[in-house]
């Protein structure tokens, strides 16, 4: 007999600083064939597809929705995706459920999306059916979410380039539960440490990820899980944690706390060098590299901001750079007006600057559309294979930088949005984007040097920017009375 694993989940990181709520149209919502289409894209839902598939088992897609991280969720919008979970998984009864989940939701009166959905299915399923979700890293978890899972798999990897390879180790551990070899504990340690943005690329990041992997080979250690949380989020669960499933809770406990006494004491790697608009040229300038990638980290729209920040690109104007390309800006009204000019056209811009004061004004300029595009691009790096729609697109010289705009939020994984109109990002100097380190899985082979600014936005490092009234404990590196072990000692079984 065929196992049937069904696939499931909601996937949202949900910035609670946004100022307006995230309903259901900013989802994509897949059922049914679309979700069975993503087979062989480099996503957690393409991964557990593919895997359950290999492995000679057979999916059964329930519904998945997944939305670009924004503010909070409203709550009938929450209400109706888990409802139809719920029932689907009622009508489709299955030996094993993957969830493809975030870590970071939030929704209107509920600080735990994740907690709250797992517990959903796991009293609906009971106890004999085997109940996996992969994440996101940047989740703050609970154990009282993982108290009903059997497995936990977050992705190793920022940029996260591995999701579809940890749904396969998820698809893996459900068929092992189904045929009754083994059993499993999950455990959460939870550290009061608010974690910059930092890649596993390289620096602390890799070498402490490298120290999780090399925890994860012991005997009976089915995964180790590095969750480095989201700081952009005020909610008591907030913060970096370590979550082990193992073959026994005493097991997975002492190696998640072995491995945050790690992490606690490594914490002042991580904090970051902020340098402003002005500072990061000033040091782009004086590299002999080529191309210099200056990423915009406070302006990601993968933390939830609009994207339409104007503090880099105004610097770079000021500072009258040359060999220039900006990609992108998200202003879907300068796009259309683009597209109405056609190319040659010189128009008269107000260029981003619409969603609030903090990510800059609107930039005043004219200029010279150079290329357009629908904006229909495929991932070539992280999440590879999968669409990344970014409607009308437009390349518009500015004051000698070619600066490309479009007009749906999301950050810069790739080279992609330049190629398709017409960059070729080894050709230029400088190379500014909007991202935090998702951008390193698609530059990392043409990145002459990397140069952070961190201008004014809602993803900016300096945590300290955002107001925190809901901490159950002084957080590092805001306060200074943080610490850990929380009582002295670590948590007992």
């Amino acid at each position: 007999m065929v196992t049937r694993i069904a696939i499931a989940g909601i996937s949202h990181e949900t910035n609670t600083y946004c100022k307006e709520l995230t309903t259901a149209e900013a989802f994509r919502v897949l059922r049914g064939a679309s979700l069975l289409e993503t087979d062989g894209q480099h996503t957690d839902l393409g991964g557990m597809v593919s895997a359950i598939r290999t492995l000679g088992a057979q999916p059964v897609p329930i519904m998945a929705c997944v939305a670009e991280p924004s503010g909070t969720i409203d709550r009938e919008t929450y209400r109706s995706f888990k409802d139809e979970i719920i029932e689907g998984l009622r009508q489709n009864p299955c030996e094993a459920v993957l969830l493809a989940l975030h870590g970071a939701g939030v929704v209107d009166g509920i600080d735990d999306l994740e907690g709250d959905l797992c517990i959903a299915v796991r009293e609906l399923v009971g106890n004999e059916v085997a109940l996996i979700a992969t994440f996101d890293l940047h989740g703050n978890v609970t154990q009282s979410m993982a108290d009903v899972l059997d497995g936990v798999f977050a992705c190793h990897q920022y940029p996260h380039i591995d999701m579809h390879l940890r749904s396969r180790e998820a698809a893996e551990l459900a068929l092992r539960l189904v045929r009754q070899e083994l059993s499993t504990s999950v455990y959460v340690e939870t550290l009061p440490m608010l974690m910059p943005p930092t890649t596993t690329f390289e620096g602390p990041g890799k070498t402490m990820l490298s120290n999780m992997l090399d925890a994860e080979r012991a005997d009976d250690i089915i995964d180790v899980s590095w969750f480095h949380g989201f700081p952009y989020t005020d909610v008591p669960n907030v913060g970096a944690s370590i979550c082990v499933t193992a073959t026994s809770e005493k097991l997975a406990q002492r190696t998640a706390t072995t491995m945050a006494s790690q992490l606690w004491s490594a914490r002042d790697l991580f904090l970051p060098t902020m340098l402003s608009a002005e500072e990061a040229i000033q040091c782009a300038s004086a590299l002999d590299a080529s191309p210099v990638i200056i990423n915009e980290t406070s302006d990601n729209c993968g933390a939830g901001t609009p994207g339409d920040g104007t503090h880099l690109l105004r610097a770079m104007i000021d500072a009258r750079l040359e060999e220039a390309c900006f990609g992108f800006i998200v202003d879907p009204e300068t796009a259309e007006l683009a597209h109405k000019a056609g190319v040659g056209a010189k128009i008269s811009l107000q260029l981003g600057g619409r969603y609030d004061d903090l990510h800059g004004a609107p930039l005043v300029a004219t200029g010279t559309v150079r290329a357009l595009h629908d904006g229909r691009l495929i991932l070539q790096a992280m999440f590879k294979g999968a669409p990344c729609p970014l409607g009308l697109m437009a390349r518009i010289e500015i004051e000698g930088i070619d600066v490309i705009v479009g007009s749906l939020r999301t950050q810069t994984f790739d080279t992609e949005p330049f190629l398709a109109v017409g960059i070729d990002v080894s050709r230029y100097k400088y190379v500014a984007l909007k991202s935090s380190h998702h951008f390193r899985a698609g530059f990392a082979d043409v990145a002459g040097a990397i140069v952070t600014a961190d201008t004014p936005g809602l993803s900016t490092q300096n945590l300290e920017t955002f107001k925190r009234q809901r901490n159950q404990v002084p957080m590092w590196p805001i306060d200074a009375q943080a610490c850990y072990p929380l009582n002295g000692s670590p948590k007992a079984p």
